[in-house]
């Protein structure tokens, strides 16, 4: 018999998995009351650091969020853990626990690989669900218009086609655990300065072509079930609430189906935000000024401010992505975890998304066999690999490797995972006599170096949520280290942990450089199959690599490392022509332009041909392997429309192939590169005429143009 306090499965129409989501959620939002409607529309938090007078609320992982049962109608909690690199805060929140952490956002995109990066989300995904968690905090696809932004290593570099799509297989492996993700921050977050504060601002056109279309590409593939707003304002409204947003572009052009939620202490108000298109309060009780999502706007909705049928839909939108997710069916319970395969994952990630910029005279794969001595340096190299700070922290197996490095507080710990690439080198060479300098004695590093066969020195550079870098030079003296050590030792490889570009004073001085940003799980069998050989570097740049600040559309970072930031940054200085765009529109050559790496085996690529299916332009070009090594290569298809001076990525595909083999691809390429944004017909227009398609190596290392005519259109 039903009680008043449990529904019997007989009565609940809405568990019929048959039913769309949709429908579901519309039977269950019927049956629930005004207080159960307001239960599911925000959240507590859930971290350690509460209040006493505010204990963790009862059934709460410590974690980041979390959203109580409605029993009565078997309506699960929201149980909510950051980040998009793993099951973050873990042993800061619960101390023993451990996850496993995914390399930096930029190494998964320098795949150019979309499996690879469904792999690590359904990997991360799956952790998040064994250790009781149905929500996770992923998804970040802010572009990087900002080379010194603290969170650029969550990200996926500076393209809307290659973060859209990188970004969005990352969250649909996520939700393929049953687990809702994110797609974060809601927009415009580019940099961390004034974050808090600051209006970024920009034309509709420009937006709607860069930053936004990142997000609208990454919402089509990923279907994420939940969108966090961000911090700061866009055109003067907070992104929280911001009518333009969330109402006209993610509920109306896009017909989002699912919920926005705010990020930590991003509301400001009731009613304009709800009205707005703000679904969901995130830990409004400790982060925002006054718990908005309660008392406030009940009153609001008293004074008929807010219509209840507005409220009915900030619901609806929550249980349909828990529906979707398969949240009811699939409860996220505590299980035990394959470390094993998940650390094969994140090594696999790294050892696909290591880009090699630098190869002197084939200074590398090093040849373990006839390698006599190695001299290892710097970087704490010896017991770990650093990563990067801020709530997307995830903590290892075997805790942090160095720790006691400031900042020990927020944005830090300064974390070093215990993946030494020290023991992985010995293990790879296990003949050889493999020595260890700190780097901080320069003339003992140099000396170290001078009495080896190979010097490999480790440099780094921490970055962190909340702070963005002053400048790209490396800290602590490192500039100078690898200056002795290659100047001791010709044959010299600097391996770089860090979060975004860094300024390399030294570049022409050494042999070979492999960029591994924050490398994560297993990295130091990583870095030394990479170094070996034993895999090929095939990681291509998701980002332009500028050679100083000059180059930059804001050379200036004001109040960065201190000060008042100003209350605006202009983005309409480069609008659309974000990275590689900007520098190709103003001529200016960048360090490494973006799509570039190397390989340890070498790549012809046919002439490029044009096939339309089915209204669908194709790229058709062979690749073909004439080195003696296998590898992979990326084909980088990019347009370059009527009367634009820069060329746009339109289509890329990565192929393995054997040595002498030869693959003929046929690449896809996006109709809305092929287009612009009309602002007055709110539409994607082809301007018509003659497109010059591209087809090459990276965005300057390209092949000869074939002519496209198409017709005005639109889309």
């Amino acid at each position: 018999m039903a009680t008043a306090t449990a529904e019997t499965p007989a009565a609940r129409p809405w568990s019929d998995a048959a039913m769309s989501p949709d429908a579901r959620a519309a039977l269950l939002l019927a049956q629930m009351t005004q207080d159960e409607k307001f239960q599911l529309i925000r959240s507590y938090y859930a971290g350690p650091d509460r209040p006493a007078d505010k204990p963790m609320p009862t059934g709460a992982i410590a974690s980041a969020g979390y959203v109580p049962p409605i029993e009565r109608l078997g309506i699960p909690a929201l149980k909510e853990s950051d980040a998009g690199l793993g099951v973050a805060s873990s042993t800061r929140m619960r101390p023993g626990d451990y996850a496993t952490p995914l390399p930096a956002g930029p190494v998964t995109a320098a795949s150019w690989d979309p499996q690879v990066a469904y792999r690590g989300g359904a990997m991360i995904g799956g952790e998040a669900h064994r250790k009781g968690f149905n929500v996770l905090l992923a998804g970040g696809v802010n572009l990087m218009r900002e080379p010194r932004n603290g969170r650029n290593f969550e990200y996926a570099g500076e393209d809307p086609l290659l973060s859209g799509t990188i970004v969005g297989e990352a969250i649909r492996g996520v939700e393929s655990a049953h687990v809702i993700s994110t797609i974060k921050h809601f927009a415009l977050n580019d940099q961390e300065t004034g974050r808090d504060t600051i209006s970024a601002q920009i034309g509709e056109q420009a937006m709607r072509e860069s930053d936004l279309l990142a997000f609208e590409l990454a919402i089509e593939r990923g279907k994420p079930g939940s969108v966090m707003c961000a911090y700061n304002k866009v055109n003067g409204d907070w992104a929280c609430e911001n009518d333009y947003l969330m109402n006209q572009l993610l509920k109306g052009d896009w017909k989002y189906p699912g919920f926005v939620m705010s990020d930590w202490g991003g509301v400001h108000s009731a009613a304009k935000a709800v009205n707005a298109g703000l679904d969901q309060e995130s830990a409004g009780e400790i982060f925002d000024k006054q718990l908005y999502f309660d008392a406030p706007l009940r009153d609001a909705l008293a004074k008929g401010e807010v219509k209840q049928a507005r409220l009915d839909n900030m619901v609806q939108r929550i249980l349909r992505s828990m529906f979707a997710a398969g949240l009811f069916e699939h409860p996220a319970t505590k299980a035990p975890i394959d470390e094993a395969a998940n650390l094969a994952v994140a090594r696999e990630t790294l050892e696909a998304g290591a880009v090699l910029l630098r190869n002197e005279h084939d200074v590398l794969p090093l040849d373990a066999a006839k390698l006599g001595s190695l001299a290892v340096i710097g970087a704490h190299a010896d017991k770990g690999v650093i990563a990067g700070g801020g709530s997307s922290l995830v903590s290892a197996k075997g805790g942090n490797a160095v720790p006691g490095i400031a900042p020990t507080a927020w944005p830090g710990p300064v974390m070093y995972h215990p993946y030494a690439p020290l023991t992985a080198l010995r293990a790879m060479a296990p003949k050889a006599s493999v020595q260890f300098a700190e780097g901080d004695d320069l003339a003992a590093a140099a000396a170290l170096a001078a009495k080896s066969d190979v010097a490999v020195v480790f440099v780094q550079k921490w970055q962190a949520e909340s702070i963005d870098a002053k400048d790209l030079s490396l800290p602590d003296n490192q500039d100078a280290l690898v200056a002795a050590v290659a100047k001791a030792n010709p044959r010299t490889i600097v391996v770089l942990e860090n979060g975004g570009p860094v300024a390399m004073p030294w570049l022409d001085q050494v042999g070979a450089v492999l960029e591994v940003w924050y490398p994560g799980g297993d990295a130091g069998t990583g870095i030394a199959n990479l170094l070996s050989g034993k895999v090929n570097p095939s990681g291509r740049l998701p980002l332009s690599w500028p050679r100083d600040v000059s180059q930059l559309p804001r050379p200036a970072l004001p109040g960065a490392g201190g000060g008042t930031p100003p209350a605006s940054v202009d983005y309409a200085i480069e609008g659309a022509d974000v990275g590689y765009r900007w520098f190709q529109s103003r001529g200016i050559k960048p360090l490494f332009p973006f799509g570039y790496g190397l390989s340890y085996t070498r790549f012809a690529h046919g002439p490029l041909k044009l096939a339309t299916h089915d209204n669908q332009v194709h790229a058709v070009v062979e690749v073909s392997n004439t080195g003696h090594r296998a590898g992979a290569e990326v084909a980088q298809v990019y347009v370059q429309v009527p009367g634009a001076k820069a060329h746009r990525l339109a289509g890329y595909a990565k192929v393995f192939l054997r040595p002498g083999e030869h693959r003929t691809l046929s690449i896809p390429l996006e109709r809305r590169l092929l287009a612009d944004f009309d602002t007055a017909k709110h539409a994607w227009v082809l301007r018509g005429g003659d497109y010059q398609v591209v087809e090459g190596r990276s965005s300057d290392d390209l092949g000869q143009p074939v002519t496209l005519k198409l017709a005005p259109a639109q889309l």
